[in-house]
């Protein structure tokens, strides 16, 4: 990977905005992500809400609404940050999850249980934990309980996407909390996304030798706790497209131009078409695997997934 795009990659999987100004890429000239300086003061943001307990592990997210929409209901949207489900912060979505929240949506960056401390299904788990809290709490937070969709980058995106298709799968509920309260979703806007876990390129990861401390692991291996060859059935039940059927929401895909064609979801959304459910793919010309760290590929990104929310999640 060329350098100037593992920089791209690293600011939007670790943390592509947490500097809150725009600074200038010495090599390309582009801006990094930030949010107009107004929007925060038009948002209520309310921070570190515990979601979900695993005995005295607790999980926070961060949760954003427009101020000009007091006292109605509005959707909600679920932003899961990346990181290859070993590292990141939900802080890496905040601009993401407020420049959604300032089109009429609340919206909730969630932490979660990253692979070096529980491996899979531990992620998918939280996720739907958060939406069952969002559901939970909804009249105190002004949410349409019925209209709940989800969107994240890379990991976040695989998440996103499974998030979408795996409801009503009870392998993957997890015991995060209000078990009667339901995660199924209607609408994902999955970015970066890997949505076939049988795809040739996964299928050929392999065991390496074990990474040092603070070295990047075999994401895939400590994700999933082994090879494809190893668990077959833990890479099936990871998978999105193995859940995907006519009940499942409407799913947009965003990628970049430049990221793996798997990211395009190419077998996943034919599968859609076949079921009738709609389906949609952005490709942003010249943009890297983590195109939200640079501002005009994340205005991009932004007003394409609130035109799908939109679309599917508003009246």
């Amino acid at each position: 990977m060329k350098p100037v795009l593992f920089l791209l990659f690293l600011l939007a999987c670790v943390n592509p905005a947490s500097s809150g100004a725009q600074q200038a890429n010495s090599a390309t000239g582009a801006k990094r992500t930030q949010v107009f300086s107004d929007l925060p003061a038009r948002l209520e943001a309310r921070k570190g809400l515990v979601y979900a307990t695993y005995g005295d592990r607790a999980l926070q997210l961060d949760l954003y609404r427009p101020k000009s929409a007091d006292g109605e209901s509005l959707p909600a949207i679920v932003c899961i940050h990346g990181g290859g489900w070993w590292q990141g912060t939900r802080e890496s979505h905040a601009h993401l999850a407020q420049a959604l929240a300032d089109r009429g949506y609340v919206t909730a960056t969630i932490s979660y249980r990253l692979s070096g401390e529980k491996p899979f299904p531990a992620q998918i788990e939280d996720c739907k934990a958060a939406v069952r809290f969002l559901r939970a709490r909804a009249d105190e937070f002004g949410i349409d309980r019925k209209r709940i969709g989800a969107t994240g980058l890379s990991a976040g995106g695989h998440l996103a996407a499974l998030l979408a298709t795996s409801g009503g799968v009870a392998e993957l509920e997890g015991d995060g909390g209000h078990a009667d309260r339901t995660s199924t979703i209607q609408a994902a806007v999955p970015m970066g996304a890997q949505s076939d876990f049988h795809a040739e390129h996964i299928q050929a990861v392999k065991r390496t030798p074990p990474a040092k401390a603070g070295e990047k692991p075999n994401i895939w291996v400590q994700f999933l706790n082994g090879t494809p060859s190893e668990v077959p059935e833990t890479y099936a039940l990871a998978s999105p497209l193995t859940h995907l059927d006519a009940s499942d929401p409407p799913m947009h895909f965003i990628t970049g131009e430049q990221d793996r064609e798997a990211t395009h979801a190419e077998p996943f959304r034919a599968k859609m078409r076949e079921l009738e459910i709609p389906e949609g793919l952005t490709i942003i010309p010249d943009a890297p695997h983590g195109f939200l760290g640079r501002q005009d590929f994340f205005d991009q990104a932004v007003e394409q997934a609130a035109e799908w929310f939109d679309a599917h999640l508003k009246p």
